[in-house]
């Protein structure tokens, strides 16, 4: 098919938002009731609304609701027959300018296959109602800029449903009779629709309760069904740390009397910190040794921190619209960063959100998908919930944190907390906290808000020999990103600090260089020997650097740089120059690479987390992403030969550091879990070097493993390699947790992410495995997602992997349309391959663009990922 063939437009192309057509709300809602009769099949919903109307205008009232009928509507306790539907709105002519209307509506749970809105999982009734759920639920004005006093009682089955919770604290509680009983639940602070929550279900609760330094106790508790609570302590134990570290780093307090996690099997996102009532996917709350990874581990810490955060950075302040969306999120992922770098190491935690940010956020900046951290248009809002928006939208916070220095961002951020307490806000509002409260002038800074792209910076140093002097001479860039062909420079808060190429001394004190200009000029005195440039020095900012920095010079900074992230950063950079000198040419000098992991190793001030970090090579789609055409073949190459030099290499440094590295019973501790990291990365390496005893050797590990961290470090190790025993270890592993849905994707992804050669076939057949469902979005993502991402075997020679991931994305797109559109992103990258597998991936997006009846969540993904 002719690459260049137009794409397939649906008979009504979906309508667009625009940012610039904000306009408030016509009527507000002070009060909201909500009366639930719950059941599966049948819930009836009454609601009844207090409303006034915004300003002086005419308007109807405009009741936003999707996938159900009124049964009736009452103004002012009074049957009435004038309003109508529009669309997806139900219209109620109103003459007055304040009102009580009443809506009765019946919805089925338990055939919501979008998990949006009220929906059935595991036998209980839950919530997802981010971004526009509420509107599966009940007619409403669903917005985030219209903020609601929320009262809720709900009816339902005793035995089926014996635990009802919803927002705020409970009211009251009693029985209804006939087997069935009530709950009333309020919520004191007003909120956005978005954050409404309910569960029902027949629920264990593992009990805690935290007092806030002003002497409040607020009763905490995790829900899960009874045979998940044993799995609950570590949840629980991240929630009180993480109230108390707000408090300490931002002085926030908890304002309700209980805070409620429910965990469900079937949710669309990690985590919603509905107001009082957070619901969670699993994954992130049940862990202990022998079924969670220290990976697990940490991930339940961030997450549940990230959540509970946003009961001040999301929930006490809102969005004023979802082209705010990085407000709340990008403000959070900061914090959440912050708390989890305060609980193991800053530096470790510091290189995995930066190798997070440049393996999602990155190549979607540099895709058709690209958009800036403020969107300025869309169809669907669930497709913004992206990395830019999260990651690139921390960064953003990270970087004005560093301008304004830690004193004045506390101050600022207190001031916009108190300013803008109970109101939805913009990212507007935020910055002009910061520049009001720190006095800094932050208008250039506001480009970061408005455009796509990531920054390329260009260094060099010029020093004459026996010269006091040097010069860094700097200029930036920012790629065209679809609809923004033209950028202005940006500001970029650079940390740097030069080193003695003979001494290997600091030549000068850490410097912040705010390069705001096309190119700029920096000069030191004094320096007497050579200087090796040491810059973006924490990753400062989220930029891409060109540097005429040496191989001898980057090793020279992986050995002797004092910030650690510059330290990794060095290595990495001197491997990656390595891995595409062996993609491009063939073949590559790998000495360098082989010395500076072995000084690396040999360092006795490094701890055993950073190592394992700093000797990890670049991943396969990361290499990719350096050439101008992607070569899959040429990049696993030229990675698997770098593997077993340096597995060869250091055959006896890895051999002393595997044996070394055994410990005694699980702990989980930052010294332990860098042990054990560094331990997996050895037997990794022993791996590559092709030692005949390595499956023997890995098979022993998963067998005598008293943590899944070791086990699933012994099963990648066979998984990825052909072996005898590799076969026998994924039997034990599936029918070890065959009852255990969380860790059987990890059976699953482990399979999808292997570097062998017949991956994509194995896939296709997992795909069949009576354990696959495409219904949970936990499973589509071990297998499919993971898949996606599998450079080497998506990539496939005939386009297996493509037809293979379409066909699935368009099964799953008539059952979790938000599920599928976010696993999509592998074939809009289809311009930065070959001219064949570039016409083969173009081509199933066309198929999938021509999919009669195909959802506006993937209509825009697909259609972008043409067009772009």
């Amino acid at each position: 098919m002719d690459i260049q063939q137009s794409l397939a437009q649906p008979a009504i192309a979906p309508a667009v938002t625009l940012r610039a057509d904000y306009r408030p709300p016509e009527w507000l809602v002070p009060e909201t009731a909500l009366d639930f009769d719950l059941d599966p099949a049948a819930t009836r919903v009454r609601t009844t609304l207090s409303v006034t109307r915004n300003g002086s205008h005419a308007e109807p009232l405009r009741l936003d609701g999707a996938g159900q009928e009124p049964l009736a509507v009452k103004v002012d306790g009074v049957l009435v027959n004038d309003w109508r539907i529009e669309g997806e709105q139900l219209v109620v002519p109103l003459a007055g300018d304040a009102h009580s209307v009443e809506t009765e509506v019946v919805i089925a749970p338990d055939r919501n296959t979008q998990l949006m809105g009220l929906y059935a999982s595991g036998g209980n009734l839950c919530t997802q109602c981010e971004a526009e759920g509420f509107r599966r639920i009940t007619f409403f004005p669903d917005r985030p800029d219209v903020l609601s006093r929320y009262r809720v009682r709900m009816t339902a089955d005793s035995a089926r449903f014996p635990i009802l919770l919803a927002n705020g604290d409970p009211v009251a509680q009693g029985d209804a009779g006939e087997g069935r009983h009530w709950a009333e639940w309020n919520d004191p602070f007003p909120k956005p629709s978005y954050l409404f929550a309910l569960v029902a279900g027949d629920l264990a609760v593992n009990r805690g309760s935290f007092t806030t330094r002003s002497g409040r106790e607020v009763q905490l508790g995790i829900w899960v069904r009874a045979s998940d609570l044993p799995r609950t302590d570590h949840a629980l134990h991240a929630l009180k740390l993480s109230m108390a570290w707000d408090e300490r780093v931002y002085g926030r307090e908890y304002d309700l009397d209980v805070f409620n996690i429910v965990a469900v099997d079937d949710f669309n996102f990690g985590a919603m910190e509905n107001k009082g009532l957070n619901i969670f996917n699993s994954r992130y709350i049940l862990a202990d040794p022998d079924t969670a990874t220290d990976y697990d581990y940490d991930g339940i810490a961030a997450v549940v921190a990230h959540e509970y955060f946003h009961n001040w950075s999301g929930n006490r302040i809102t969005c004023r619209d979802w082209f705010q969306l990085s407000l709340k999120e990008g403000f959070t992922v900061y914090r959440d960063q912050g708390f989890s770098a305060d609980q193991g190491s800053p530096a470790v935690k510091r290189i995995e959100d930066v190798r997070s940010l440049r393996a999602a956020q990155f190549p979607e900046d540099a895709g058709p998908l690209a958009h800036p951290v403020r969107p300025d248009a869309y169809q669907e809002i669930s497709n913004f919930y992206t990395a830019t928006i999260y990651n690139k939208g921390a960064e953003l916070i990270r970087m004005m944190a560093t301008i304004l220095g830690p004193q004045a961002f506390r101050a600022a951020t207190d001031l916009y907390f108190d300013r803008f307490d109970g109101t939805a806000a913009t990212c507007e509002d935020f910055v002009a906290c910061m520049e009001e409260s720190s006095g800094r002038d932050l208008g250039q800074f506001r480009l970061w808000y408005g455009q796509a792209g990531t920054p390329r910076v260009s260094a060099s140093v010029d020093h004459a020999p026996g010269g006091g002097r040097a010069t860094l001479r700097l200029a930036q860039r920012v790629p065209a990103t679809p609809g923004q062909p033209d950028k202005q420079p940006m500001v970029l808060p650079l940390k740097l600090r030069l080193f003695g190429a003979e001494t290997g001394r600091p030549l000068t004190d850490e410097r912040l260089v705010l390069l705001d200009q096309p190119a700029e000029t920096v000069t030191f005195e004094a320096i007497t020997e050579r200087p090796i440039l040491s810059i973006n020095r924490g990753f400062s900012a989220p930029v891409v650097i060109e540097s005429d920095r040496t191989a001898a010079d980057l090793a020279f900074l992986s050995a002797h740089d004092d910030d650690p992230f510059a330290r990794y950063e060095a290595m990495q950079q001197l491997m990656l120059d390595t891995l595409v000198a062996g993609a491009i040419e063939g073949a590559a000098d790998h000495d360098a690479v082989v010395a500076a992991i072995f000084n690396t190793l040999e360092n006795p001030e490094l701890d055993y987390a950073f190592m394992a970090e700093a000797v990890l090579l670049p991943s396969e789609s990361f290499i990719g992403d350096q050439l101008a055409v992607v070569d899959p073949e040429a990049v696993h190459r030229a990675r698997e030969t770098l593997r077993r030099a340096i597995g060869q290499g250091l055959a006896d440094s890895w051999r002393q550091l595997y044996a070394v590295l055994q410990q005694g019973p699980y702990a989980y501790t930052p010294d332990a879990k860098g042990k054990r990291r560094l331990r997996g990365v050895a037997l990794g390496y022993i791996a590559a070097s092709g030692d005949a005893d390595t499956g023997r050797l890995a098979f022993r590990q998963f067998e005598a493993a008293d943590n899944m961290t070791d086990r699933q470090a012994a099963l990648t190790t066979l998984a990825n390699g052909d072996y005898a025993e590799r076969e026998a270890a994924l039997d034990i592993f599936y029918n070890r947790y065959a009852d255990n849905s969380l860790v059987l994707d990890k059976w699953f992804q482990t399979q999808a992410l292997s570097s062998r050669a017949d991956t994509a076939a194995l896939v296709e057949q997992l795909a069949q495995h009576p354990d696959f469902s495409l219904a949970n979005p936990n499973r589509a993502r071990s297998l499919i997602g993971a898949f996606g991402v599998n450079q080497r075997a998506f990539h496939t020679a005939g386009g297996a992997g493509y037809r293979f991931l379409a066909d699935q994305l368009i099964a799953l797109d008539t059952l979790n349309p938000q599920t599928a559109a976010k696993l999509l992103p592998p074939l809009g990258r289809w311009r930065r391959f070959d001219e064949q597998r570039a016409a083969l991936m173009r081509a199933e997006l066309e198929r999938i663009v021509a999919v009669p009846s195909l959802s506006k969540d993937m209509f825009e993904q697909a259609s972008k990922s043409l067009e772009g």
